[in-house]
């Protein structure tokens, strides 16, 4: 059975200061994420356990816990890529086909953004913003993500996230969300996110066919 690994980051923990710490990058990556990738791995391994012995007893709690810890795997492996250093690949705002979807869809970078921000900010708990890619209207949508697996539509494709659990800002802006999603701004890989757009679309293409 394949075991999930810990990726490695594409810059160093220190690289998007101001926006983000270095000591905040570390805890987050080398702590957080690699409790998710271990949580998953070891909901794999008892699921197989449970399997080859015939005791399902608790199936429903492991269920529950592959679901979490792999959602926080999957979610900030692509996190850690949709963020690049200020003026070495982040910031400024997206170009070609992708900006040409967020405004036929959200009216524009501005309304965009102040959607995208308000949905962040106004999330109740731990979760995440995400901009998904939906097959089956084939249009950008922004949802809002609860802790790690819950109240996101099933077939939607995340190509944009921006991680609201507190472990992810607190020991640089303490409870003012709005200035830390502010400062992502700065740091977004809007080259990252096309990418993921344009894969999403290619790969999705024709799979789901409701209307």
């Amino acid at each position: 059975m394949a075991k999930y690994t810990l990726p490695e980051l594409p810059y160093d923990y220190a690289a998007l200061e101001p926006s983000i710490s270095g000591k905040i990058m570390e805890l987050h990556h080398s702590k957080h994420h690699q409790a998710y990738v271990t949580g998953a791995n070891t909901a794999l391994e008892q699921l197989a356990e449970a399997r080859e012995s015939g005791n399902l007893a608790n199936v429903n709690k492991l269920e529950k816990d592959l679901a979490f810890n792999l959602g926080g795997h999957v979610n900030h492996s692509i996190f850690w890529t949709n963020l690049a250093p200020a003026g070495n690949g982040g910031g400024g705002e997206p170009e070609g086909e992708l900006r040409a979807a967020i405004d036929e869809f959200f009216g524009g970078f501005d309304k965009f953004q102040a959607h995208f921000t308000a949905a962040a900010t106004g999330i109740q708990g731990s979760g995440w913003a995400v901009l998904s890619w939906d097959p089956i209207g084939a249009q950008l949508i922004i949802q809002q993500l609860f802790d790690q697996q819950s109240n996101t539509a099933q077939g939607t494709v995340p190509i944009f996230q921006l991680d609201m659990w507190e472990h992810a800002f607190y020991l640089d802006y303490l409870n003012v969300k709005a200035d830390y999603v502010k400062a992502a701004w700065n740091i977004a890989n809007w080259a990252n996110v096309a990418q993921r757009f344009e894969t999403a679309r290619e790969k999705t293409s024709g799979l789901l066919v409701l209307s």
